[in-house]
């Protein structure tokens, strides 16, 4: 019986699977395809001949590679800010005392259960009166510091020992010294989490960066994604190559940090 659940668990665990990486799988089938649209039923599409000249044709055709670019310079300053504002913001509410603080970690709360969509008319206005619209600026600024990074950061710090820092102190370390020194390296783990959560969120947004920006210069890839679609006609092929590249950095990050990543969701869950 023992064994049987442990092949049923198995046989589960890998249907699931299955079922997860399908989707990506199809994905790339139909992106090495000259014209998937054409066959019909799943064996003859496998089957057919392969071709990478879909991703030439991405790489060669409509901005695509300004399109990436602009995702990637987007993300990354996006994701690096957050790990730096986030982490001073929560190490200031765990380790510093001050005036309206249970009102700002309370407010901050509060923000976290409005969807971003609510504030999307007043951001516009806002980007508007400041002239901000299809600039960088609009794409970075607003989503410089998240209320949920900086949750996760405080859940993190708060399992943190204080008496390094206060040997620090006695050694004559000064403030920055010990947050960028002996703090920020223990939270290593929940930093790199953060930041890739927040590269994931930001290479993979859409709604904000089609209103902000109006020409191509500033499009970011899910944007020009949108309009290819439009401009091709629903050539699958063409489109499936195209996802097939904006999701490409996306797994090298998850495979390069997946442990990492598990150790900053588990880090902190135990204390002694």
């Amino acid at each position: 019986m023992s064994r049987f659940k442990k092949y049923l668990t198995y046989i589960l665990l890998s249907i699931l699977a299955l079922g997860m990486v399908f989707p990506m799988l199809w994905m790339l089938i139909l992106s090495l395809k000259s014209s998937p649209s054409s066959f019909s039923n799943i064996w003859a599409t496998v089957s057919s001949d392969y071709t990478f000249k879909n991703y030439t044709d991405a790489f060669a055709s409509d901005n695509f590679g300004l399109y990436f670019l602009n995702s990637l310079f987007v993300s990354t300053v996006v994701s690096f800010g957050n790990v730096l504002f986030c982490f001073l913001t929560a190490y200031a509410i765990v380790r510093k005392e001050f005036l309206g603080k249970k009102i700002l970690w309370l407010t901050i709360l509060g923000v976290l259960i409005i969807p971003p969509h609510v504030v999307m008319i007043p951001l516009y206005r806002l980007m508007v009166e400041l002239q901000w619209i299809n600039t960088y600026y609009a794409l970075i600024i607003p989503w410089l510091i998240t209320p949920m990074g900086i949750f996760l950061v405080k859940q993190y710090l708060q399992s943190l020992p204080v008496d390094l820092e206060n040997a620090a102190r006695i050694d004559g370390a000064g403030e920055w010294s010990i947050i960028f020194q002996i703090v920020m390296p223990l939270a290593k783990p929940i930093l790199t989490v953060l930041l890739i959560y927040i590269f994931l969120s930001n290479w993979n947004t859409f709604l904000f960066p089609f209103i902000f920006t109006n020409t191509e210069d500033y499009r970011t890839l899910p944007v020009g994604l949108a309009f290819y679609l439009g401009k091709q006609s629903i050539d699958w092929g063409h489109l499936m190559a195209g996802a097939a590249i904006s999701a490409l950095p996306i797994l090298l990050l998850f495979v390069v940090f997946q442990k990492k990543i598990i150790n900053g969701l588990t880090a902190g869950a135990l204390k002694e």
